[in-house]
């Protein structure tokens, strides 16, 4: 069951997200919600009995997205312990990031956090990962997270939480290049969670340590092995 349009549900007739939801786990064995407000997921979960997977809310959580991205990296690189792993990009608003630099807290890694001024990766975040022995540096400049780093990962720069387009295009200095790539490491990998808006060159596509079609492609593998265990049948 497939509902992808607010307008054509219950919804539009002013149905609660917690009244909709209870509808729609009468008709499923487990419900899978994307929803733009902030903690929804967690808000109606408290209301069900079915499984329910946080597939992205708002600027909140991306849980799934982490899960794929932390498997990418050991299939990659065979490891995440001892890496050293920048973030790069909106941190403020990325959801994926979120999720990320929480469950890489399970291992020993660091944390270089790279984004434009006012959009850092929320204090709460930080405070969280820092209170958990990972050690975070933040930055500014792109340049200054290539040279150490492991693991890049870079995140679209929403173009709609700025008032003035010149405000997005004077951000250019985050856009990955070739050249950008010749300060990392040469057995680094650099990750994006899809779709990407220009914040990575198409010319990257052909770089051997750009691997965020594998990653996207992992992502399918990594929901049919949750959905598995979520229904008890692993």
């Amino acid at each position: 069951v497939s509902v992808q349009d607010q307008t054509t549900s219950s919804v539009a007739k002013g149905e609660t997200l917690e009244d909709f939801i209870r509808v729609m786990e009468r008709y499923a064995d487990v419900v899978v919600l994307r929803h733009p407000e902030k903690g929804s997921v967690r808000r109606v979960s408290t209301k069900m009995k079915k499984p329910i997977i946080n597939a992205g809310d708002g600027a909140g959580e991306h849980p799934t997205q982490a899960l794929l991205d932390v498997y990418t990296i050991r299939e990659e690189i065979g490891t995440v312990n001892g890496l050293t792993i920048a973030l790069v990009g909106d941190l403020k608003n990325g959801r994926t990031v979120h999720s990320l630099a929480e469950l890489v807290t399970l291992y020993d890694v660091k944390l270089k956090l790279c984004a434009p001024k006012g959009l850092e990766m929320p204090q709460d975040i930080v405070d969280l990962v820092k209170a958990r022995g990972i050690k975070v540096t933040q930055h500014e400049v792109v340049d200054e997270v290539m040279a150490d780093a492991d693991v890049v990962y870079v995140t679209r720069l929403q173009k709609e939480r700025f008032e003035e387009a010149s405000q997005y295009q004077s951000l250019s200095s985050y856009t990955i290049t070739p050249e950008t790539l010749l300060r990392a490491k040469p057995n680094m990998i650099l990750m994006h969670p899809l779709p990407r808006t220009g914040e990575i060159s198409e010319e990257c596509d052909l770089d051997p340590r750009a691997v965020y079609f594998r990653q996207a492609e992992h992502g399918m593998y990594v929901r049919m092995a949750l959905l598995v265990a979520v229904l008890g049948k692993a």
